[in-house]
């Protein structure tokens, strides 16, 4: 399988495929695919004719000291694994095709990113947007397929989508683990062998305060400020621990019923930072 490595071959290509009558299903990665990614492309399937990919590691949402030159690029085995589970079409631009000079223009958004991901990292949410709005008038599909361990950018980009009218149906695939409940992700390859025995540790502590919300637990602050105290005493450095609520993406101390939230955490193993999260309908 061959990538489509510039603006006017994705077109052509996703074009044809809708000449044919088919509907379009857009699965933005940044490559370094795994099984949560390929459990996206199935869900993608469920939902329209085609699955379109794009790979696409982009420096605009990488801070100055993040990872942007570490990142994994495994091009080519990325295209198999796209070929195997029958994705039509494999955007893969360059920085040049993506951002071929002076970007005059951004995307800004409020309120949705003060917290979590967005309070951590400065930008970040700005760089997506900016990337996923480009990909979204590139490819023109009719749903986009994101995974739940990203939820502030699912809640980020259904808003995008809602403001900017953008006829796509966002769809969000639950979060993939491994036999020991740590959720796959691409930075999981940083993790040394230590480490990765730790890393469930995150998932674990998310679980036990889970289920002492849905029991009807008054005292939040405090079960979270134990599971910070037990992940610190195992190694861990937590970035972030919180109860949020879905619909604003703020900090929430006493839940409401018939209301959704997210108990989301970011912590660090050495330099690699991990997240997830669990949704609580109450």
């Amino acid at each position: 399988m061959e990538a489509q490595r510039t603006i006017d071959d994705i077109r052509e290509k996703v074009r044809a495929l809708k000449k044919e009558g088919n509907t379009i299903a857009f699965v933005p990665t940044m490559g370094a695919l795994h099984d949560g990614h390929l459990s996206l492309f199935r869900l993608a399937r469920q939902h329209a004719d085609e699955v379109v990919a794009s790979i696409y590691v982009n420096p605009e949402q990488f801070a100055p000291d993040e990872d942007f030159e570490e990142y994994p690029r495994e091009l080519q085995d990325d295209l198999k694994k796209c070929e195997e589970e029958g994705v039509a079409a494999v955007f893969a631009p360059t920085d040049e095709i993506m951002y071929p000079g002076k970007q005059y223009f951004s995307i800004e958004v409020d309120e949705l990113n003060e917290y979590m991901d967005g309070g951590s990292r400065p930008g970040f949410f700005e760089g997506i947007l900016l990337v996923v709005n480009k990909l979204f008038n590139i490819v023109e599909p009719d749903f986009a397929v994101f995974g739940q361990k990203d939820i502030q950018q699912f809640r980020i980009l259904q808003q995008m989508v809602n403001e900017f009218n953008h006829d796509i149906e966002l769809l969000m695939g639950p979060i993939k683990r491994a036999n020991d409940g740590l959720a796959l992700s691409s930075r999981n390859k940083y993790l040394d062998d230590e480490q990765r025995k730790l890393a469930p540790g995150l998932y674990r502590s998310l679980q036990y305060v889970g289920k002492q919300i849905v029991d009807g637990a008054k005292n939040i602050e405090l079960l979270l400020n134990h599971q910070k105290n037990e992940l610190e005493a195992k190694g861990f450095k937590i970035d972030y621990l919180n109860l949020f609520s879905f619909e604003k993406m703020k900090p929430v101390t006493s839940p409401e019923s018939d209301s959704k939230y997210i108990l989301a955490g970011a912590v660090y193993l050495g330099e690699t930072r991990l997240i997830d999260n669990l949704i609580i309908e109450k």
